[in-house]
């Protein structure tokens, strides 16, 4: 069972995060921030990942500690879940498009961390989210679950739009790098022998 349950207590946010990898895309989502809700909703769907996450966060400071401490919950979370990351396929690529938008996503579960963001998000806003905490939140995943994760804006005018491909195509690259490679079973993928 690839699944992991995470408990964040500090003074800033109260994280509760359960993850199955080889879920069917299900999830209840509650961290006191709208847009990262919807965000995460949609995440999970596309990774046909199982999600569950609540957060009671310093909200009335504003979102930036519960938005960073979520994506550091779900990069634990995803570690745990692939222990020593045996039989997976470990690289994934989506290329999403959303209306006038095009996002690239790409990752190597390498064990080594590194964001590559490549977005340009034309408002500071969307509705009450800061748009500059979407790096903060896949900053905090990288640094908890090391790999290299790009994302790269090859059209876009709506903040909305290129955030949601963002995250829409964030799962479908991890969901690829995390299944499993019927052609190495057992192996891991890395000549190294570990990642």
């Amino acid at each position: 069972m690839r699944q992991a349950e995470i408990v964040r207590n500090t003074n800033e946010t109260k994280i509760n995060l359960t993850l199955e990898l080889d879920g069917t895309g299900k999830s209840q989502i509650d961290t006191g921030c709208g847009f990262l809700n919807h965000m995460l909703t949609l995440f999970a769907a596309h990774g046909r990942f199982d999600l569950n996450a609540s957060c009671r966060g310093d909200t009335e400071v504003d979102d930036h500690h519960t938005v960073e401490d979520i994506g550091i919950a779900l990069g634990q979370a995803f570690t745990r879940a692939l222990g020593d990351k045996r039989g997976i396929t470990r690289y994934g690529q989506f290329l999403l498009p959303m209306d006038e938008t095009l996002v690239l996503c790409a990752v190597d579960l390498s064990g080594r961390d590194f964001l590559g963001w490549g977005l340009t998000l034309p408002a500071a806003k969307v509705g009450t989210f800061d748009t500059e905490l979407a790096k903060e939140f896949w900053l905090g995943f990288v640094r908890q679950c090391p790999c290299a994760l790009h994302f790269r804006q090859m059209s876009g005018e709506n903040t909305h739009h290129i955030l949601e491909a963002a995250f829409k195509g964030a799962g479908r690259a991890l969901c690829m790098a995390v299944s499993m490679d019927a052609e190495r079973p057992g192996e891991i993928p890395s000549t190294k022998g570990t990642l």
